[in-house]
Parts: structure tokens; sequence; C-alpha cells
């Protein structure tokens, strides 16, 4: 192995990413959105920079830095241009409905950028000085990539010094302590402005830089913020030297592990950050943040009135008769949406009566899938009964660990932990198939069709309405107890601990058996199950329907399964409509479909 060049192999990578996660972290630490969107910036970036490099009229590197300097002020002003549309708004929304806003930013993004661009991937041609190589080690290495490495210190150095400055000042203030901030009279909403502009600018630079040593593709947006909330998180949020530091650190990493255990690759890097963040939440080099608000008084949940009872008894009459009325292909529709509410609802008892943000609950829907179609050869039952075993079995071991945590280190800790799984799911071929997945994963032959239809009707919506009594269960009070005030919950003898890691668990064996149902109902399971998209689907659907309330994951999991579903069949540009769609229930609704507004 050559070591000089897997260091600096590992230095090019650290540094790339490093300019895309110091926009983040600026962002983040500042105006603690959790933002989606980044991811799109970047590829934004990318796309932008393609447009414009490929049509200076000299390939030398002045005009290099030209194009460069163009496409970083394009994304600046795109970027500018979304907070002050759309995030202004929602500065005074709960924190998660801003990360469901940003997601929706990237529903939007995805498509323009495949009606403007198309989806080859976009390779630019390198120009000489580009193509150019030295002698490292035993064997040679691109001239361009130690540009590259040489960027991010550059970067880092001149963030530095802005940070010395009054603004820069003012904005390490508010990464501390917001409300302190605006106590001194100073204008945050341009602030916030400036902080957004610079954090996309830094997304932009990112992504032109990568281009002529990768390509712009549709893909780049969600592996880019995956990898780039990693580093913030490790680093410390709103510390740049930190993100620098992470950066390094993984970039290193990762590149041993390629040329080491190319099979383990994956892992390792979340690994890092769930290790990392168990020992000091708080990231290598971050500092305990204030909270932006004072917590008020949380909305009371009551039982449902009686003629809520009555729309609910109604509607289950109508999913009963379903199979009588209703295609195969209806009936497919009605899985997928009875999955979906079980889902939701799993997620919504950590999150509401929990009060733990959750950004993996897919970790447990895939092992709950994937734990069914490995018994899946002993019958379907034991496989559905092992489905939420293993979830919430899992889930009971992470939690005891991790649910000392709160906000978005525990929200951070659950990614680590589904990317984990997800990872682990893609290379152990041996088990789970990688990416051809598992296959062959159907009922027998009495439980197909109408049958398996109640089964699930059975399965899921039970399970949903145990969830839902645990909420107003002796042990869902204390929960809430714990959620509302954990200190004065301690004072009076609940165990905050235990409560807490019920909640989880339950939450997850809730997770565990809506996949275990979902794998029989598709007849195979791949590495998506434990995907992150698959956990940003299950915060949409709870927080559009909204998680002050209990019916609110039931109306969340129906509107997104019934949007997707119909704009799936309605157009291609479903992604465009139905992030559009997102942002404006985001602004109608700030608390969710199923709030009462006053």
């Amino acid at each position: 192995m050559d070591v000089a060049g897997t260091v600096l192999t590992g230095l090019a990578s650290a540094s790339s990413l490093f300019l895309v996660s110091a926009g983040l972290t600026v962002i983040f630490g500042v105006t603690r959105i959790v933002n989606f969107a980044h991811g799109s910036l970047c590829m934004l970036g990318a796309y932008a920079g393609w447009s414009i490099l490929s049509r200076l009229p000299d390939r030398g590197i002045p005009w290099f830095v030209v194009g460069v300097a163009a496409t970083v002020a394009t994304v600046a002003v795109l970027g500018a241009a979304l907070e002050m549309l759309l995030l202004r708004r929602l500065y005074r929304a709960p924190e998660l409905l801003q990360l469901l806003a940003t997601f929706g930013v990237l529903l939007i993004v995805q498509d323009a950028v495949l009606l403007l661009w198309g989806p080859a991937d976009l390779t630019l041609s390198r120009a000489p000085w580009m193509r150019a190589s030295v002698p490292v080690g035993a064997g040679r290495f691109p001239v361009y990539d130690l540009m590259l490495i040489g960027a991010g210190p550059i970067v880092l150095a001149g963030l530095w010094a802005l940070f010395r400055t009054r603004w820069g000042t003012l904005v390490r203030a508010a990464t501390l302590d917001r409300d302190m901030v605006a106590a001194l009279g100073v204008d945050q909403r341009w602030l916030f402005t400036g902080v957004f502009t610079l954090g996309s600018a830094l997304a932009g630079l990112g992504g032109v830089l990568a281009l002529p040593a990768g390509s712009a593709n549709p893909g780049i947006d969600l592996a880019v913020v995956t990898d780039a909330f990693v580093v913030v998180v490790v680093g410390g949020l709103g510390s740049i030297a930190g993100a620098y530091f992470a950066a390094v650190l993984l970039g290193v990493l990762q590149a041993f592990g390629v040329a080491l255990a190319p099979q383990v690759t994956l892992v390792l890097v979340f690994a890092v950050m769930a290790a990392v963040l168990v020992v000091r939440p708080q990231g290598l080099l971050g500092s305990p943040i204030a909270p932006i608000r004072e917590p008020g008084s949380a909305t009371l949940l009551r039982p449902a009135a009686r003629w809520q009872k009555g729309m609910a008894a109604a509607a289950l009459a109508l999913a009963v008769a379903a199979p009588f009325v209703a295609g195969p292909f209806a009936l497919s529709v009605g899985i997928e949406a009875l999955v979906a509410i079980l889902f939701a609802t799993s997620l919504h008892l950590m999150m509401g009566p929990g009060g733990m943000p959750s950004f993996g609950h897919a970790a447990w829907f895939g092992l709950g899938a994937y734990g069914a179609a490995l018994l899946a050869p002993a019958g379907m039952a034991w496989a559905l009964l092992a489905a939420p075993i293993v979830a919430g079995a899992t889930a009971l071991l992470v939690g005891a660990v991790i649910v000392r945590l709160a906000g978005v280190y525990l929200a951070m800790l659950t990614l680590a932990f589904a990317q984990i799984v997800w990872a682990t799911a893609s290379q152990a071929v041996w088990l789970t198939g990688g990416e051809n997945g598992m296959l062959g994963v159907w009922p027998p032959g009495w439980a197909q069709g109408a049958t398996y239809y109640w089964l699930a009707l059975t399965l899921c919506l039970g399970a949903a309405v145990a969830l839902r009594r645990v909420v107003f269960s002796p042990l869902g009070y204390g929960i809430r107890a714990v959620r509302d005030n954990p200190a004065r919950a301690a004072a009076i003898g609940l165990p905050v601990w235990a409560l807490r890691l019920a909640a989880f668990t339950l939450a997850g064996a809730g997770a565990g058996l809506a996949g275990g149902v979902f794998a029989f109902s598709k007849g195979s399971v791949f590495p998506a199950a434990a995907g992150i998209q698959r956990s940003v689907d299950a915060l949409l659907m709870v927080l559009l329907g909204g998680v002050q309330t209990v019916s609110g994951p039931v109306l969340g999991a129906l509107a997104y399964t019934g949007l997707t579903d119909i704009l799936l069949r309605a157009t291609d540009s479903w992604r465009l409509v139905l992030g559009a769609m997102i942002v404006a229930l985001v602004l109608l609704f700030p608390a969710g479909l199923s709030a009462r507004r006053g």
C-alpha cells in the first residue's frame, strides 16, 4: 500500500468535504436549521459550475478561477433568496418543521435540475494543467488534487479572519446564545441572511471544485448532506476548526478504509461519529449550546372525542370492506398506507410524548424488514413475530447508551446508527445480498391478495392503537412528564432514563413490525429500507400531521402516501410538485395538519 498516496487522497477528499461542511456548520450553528437543502446548494454549484466552466473562452487557471467565482456568486444569491423568501418566515416555527421545509426545497431542486440539465452525469473535460501529476511515494498524484488539498486551509484561514470582524463576532455570539444577541438589539434577520449566504457560497464552492474530479449528477444532494452532517456533528456545532479537523480525520480514515478493508468503509465513518457523540456529545471542538427559547407549556393530549371515534370507526369499516370493491393495485397502495401509519405512529411516540427527535428511525424499520426476510423460510408467522422483537431488542440496547442525550445530538446519533444499519445491509452480501437485496419474501399462497391486506390491516392498525393507548396509560403520563421537565420528574421519583428508554424501545418495536409487514407486501428487502430517505419519509409524515396530537401521524401518513401515489401517476415532475406542496403546507399549517387553529 502506498501510504503517502493514501494520505494525500484522504486529504483531498477531506478538503472537498470541509468546504461543504464549513457552510453547513455556520448555518446550523447560528440558525439551528437542519438544512437538508444544503446538499442541493452543493449540487447546484456542480451543475452551475459545469455550465459556466464548459463555456469559458480559455481553459487556463485564470479563467478557471473566474468561473469558480461566478459559480460561487450564483449559488450565494440562490441561498440568500431561499432564506429571505422561505426560511425567514419559519424562524418562530418548531425547528423540525424547518427541516420539513428544507426537504421540500430539496425535492423541488431535484426535479428542477432534471428539467434544466437532464438525467445524465455531466463531466468537465480536464484542461492539460488539471491532468498533470507529480511523483509521490510509489506512484503519481494529480496536481489538481494537491491544489484541492491547499484550498481547505486557505478557506479555513479566510473564515478565521472573517470571524474576527465585528460581524463574525456577532455570528459566534449567536452560535452560543441567540437570545442574548437579540437582547443586545442586533437585527437577527439580516444576520441570518448573511450567514445563510455565506454557507450557500461555501456549498457552491465545494460543488464546483469537486467537479473536475467527478461529475455533476442528481445524486449529489443527499450523499453530500449526509457526509456533511457527520463532519459538523463530529467537529462540533458552530466550530469551523472542528469541522476541518473532523473532515481530515474522516477523510483520511475513509481513504485507509478503502485501501485496507473496503467491506467496512461505509460503516467506519458512522461508527466514528457514534463513538464521538457518546463520549463527547458536543463534538470534538464544540461547546454546549444554549437553547433557542425557553420551553413552553406542552400541548395537552386528550383522548378522542365521541365524534372523532365515530369517524375512526367509519374509516375502519371502509378499510375492512375495501377488498370487496378494490382491485389488486388499490390494495397494494392500501398496504403501503397501513405500513406508513404504523411507521409514523411509532416515530410520533418518540418525538411527541417522548420529546426525542430522530433522524434515523429507518434503522428499526430496516432491521424489522431484514429480520422478517431472514426468518421467512421458517414461516410467515415466525418472521412477522421476529420483526418487532429484533428491532425492539436492538433499540433497547442502543437506547440504553444514547437516550441520555437530547435534541440534535440524539437525533444525529440515531442517524449514525441508521447509516450503520444501511451500510451493513449494503456490504454484508453473504447475509443480506447487498445491493441485490433479499428476494422471494412472499406470503404463502393462502395469505396472498385480500387475505394479506386484512392481515396487514390487523397488525398495523392494532399496533398503532396499542401505541396510542400507551400515550394515555400511566407509562405514557410518565414519559410525557419526563419530556416536559426531566428535573422535576426525577425529583418526584420518576425513573427518567428508564422511561425514555421505554419510549425508545416501543418506538423501535413498532417500526420493526411495520418493516416486517412491508417486506412480505413487496416480496423483497433492499438496503434502502434502512436508508436516510425512509427516515425522512417518517419525519415528513409526523411533521405534516403535527407532533402535538395523537391523530397527527395517521393524517400525515395518509396525506403523504396519497400525495406521492397520485403525483407518481400524474406527472414525471412529481418531486417538484410534492416539494412545492410540502412547502405550502408548512407555511399554511406550521403546527401540522391536525393542529387546532386558534
